[in-house]
C-alpha cells in the first residue's frame, strides 16, 4: 500500500484507515471493490471502471454517496499525493452498519493507491496451467468482495503448479476466479457469455482483435482449442497452455494470444510486463 488512501471523506495517511467490526463488509462479506492501472499518472480506461463501480454499488444495495465527479477529483488526488505514475488504485465499498446486522446499510468507501506486481515474463513466454473447478461465483456479473472459495482453494493451487482455476457449472465454462477466459479456434476468438463478470481488459481485448464470439463455451471446446488465455487488469494477457492435465493446443503460447499481447502493449504503453 502506498502511504496516502481516501476515507471518511478525506485523503489520510493509509495506515490509520479503520472499519467499523459490526460492518456487514466484515461480519458478512459483503462489499463491492474495483480496481485500475494508472499509466504515465493517468488512470486507465477511467470512465468503464467506474461505470461498473457505480452500477455495482447499485445493484448491491449499497449507498454511494459520491458523484462520478467527486470520485474521478479524488482518485487524482491519491495518484499526485502517492506519486503514482505506474501502479494500482483499489476502490472499496463496504456493506455498512446494519439494525439487523444483515440488512444493507450506509456503506464506506475506501481507495487505495498500491504498487503493482505482473506475472514474471517467463509465464508470458511459457503459458501457465489451470485447474478446472466446479463453481458460479455469487452474482458474477457484479465485482463483490467475496472471494472467500479462490483464497481458501489458492494453497492447493500451488501445489499442482497452477496460476489460477477455471470456474465451470456442468458442462460450461465461465471464468477464472480474478479473469475472464478465451479460447482460440481456427484464428477467432471465442468467450463465455455467463455467469461471468464483464471485465474491462476483456472488453479491451475484444476490440483489439475486431470482435469475438460471445455465447456458451464448453468443456468439450477446450479439448479443440488451439490457444487459449486469460485477461485481467493485473494479468492484462496471460496465455494459458494446460489445464487439468490437458495441453492447450501445441503446448505452447500460440500466435494470437502472443499477437493481441503486443498490440496492448503498444497501445497501453506504461509499466513493462517483464517488471516484477
Amino acid at each position: 500500500m502506498k502511504p496516502f488512501c481516501f476515507a471518511d471523506g478525506q485523503i489520510v495517511p493509509t495506515a490509520s484507515a479503520t472499519l467499523h467490526p459490526t460492518d456487514l463488509g466484515l461480519i458478512r462479506g459483503y462489499g463491492i471493490f474495483d480496481f485500475f492501472r494508472t499509466v504515465d499518472y493517468k488512470p486507465l480506461f477511467l470512465d468503464n471502471y467506474l461505470d461498473r463501480f457505480i452500477a455495482s454499488a447499485e445493484r448491491t444495495f449499497i449507498p454511494l454517496p459520491y458523484s462520478r465527479e467527486e470520485l474521478t477529483e479524488v482518485i487524482y488526488e491519491l495518484i499526485e499525493k502517492n506519486d503514482l505514475k505506474e501502479g494500482g488504485i483499489r476502490m472499496v465499498l463496504s456493506g455498512g452498519i446494519s439494525e439487523n446486522h444483515f440488512s444493507p446499510g450506509e456503506g464506506k468507501l475506501f481507495i487505495f493507491a498500491e504498487s503493482l506486481i505482473f506475472p514474471s515474463e517467463e509465464k508470458y513466454q511459457n503459458g501457465i496451467k489451470l485447474l478446472t473447478l466446479e463453481y458460479v461465483r455469487p452474482v458474477a456479473e457484479i465485482k463483490t468482495t467475496n472471494y472467500a472459495l479462490a483464497v481458501w482453494h489458492s494453497a492447493g493451487w500451488k501445489k499442482q503448479g497452477a496460476e489460477d482455476v477455471l470456474y465451470h457449472q456442468g458442462n460450461y465454462i465461465s471464468e477464472s476466479s480474478r479473469s475472464n477466459f478465451f479460447l482460440v479456434k481456427n484464428g477467432e476468438l471465442i468467450t463465455p457469455d455467463s455467469n461471468i463478470l464483464l471485465g474491462i481488459t476483456r472488453k479491451y481485448v475484444m476490440e483489439l482483435a475486431g470482435g469475438a464470439h460471445v455465447r456458451p463455451v464448453t468443456m468439450q471446446e477446450i479439448r479443440d482449442a488451439d490457444e487459449a488465455f486469460i485477461t485481467s487488469t493485473t494479468k492484462v494477457l496471460l496465455p494459458v497452455t494446460q489445464i487439468d492435465d490437458l495441453k492447450i493446443g501445441s503446448g505452447k503460447p500460440g500466435p494470437v494470444s502472443l499477437g493481441l499481447l503486443e498490440k496492448f502493449r503498444q497501445k497501453v504503453g506504461g509499466l513493462a510486463l517483464t517488471d516484477k
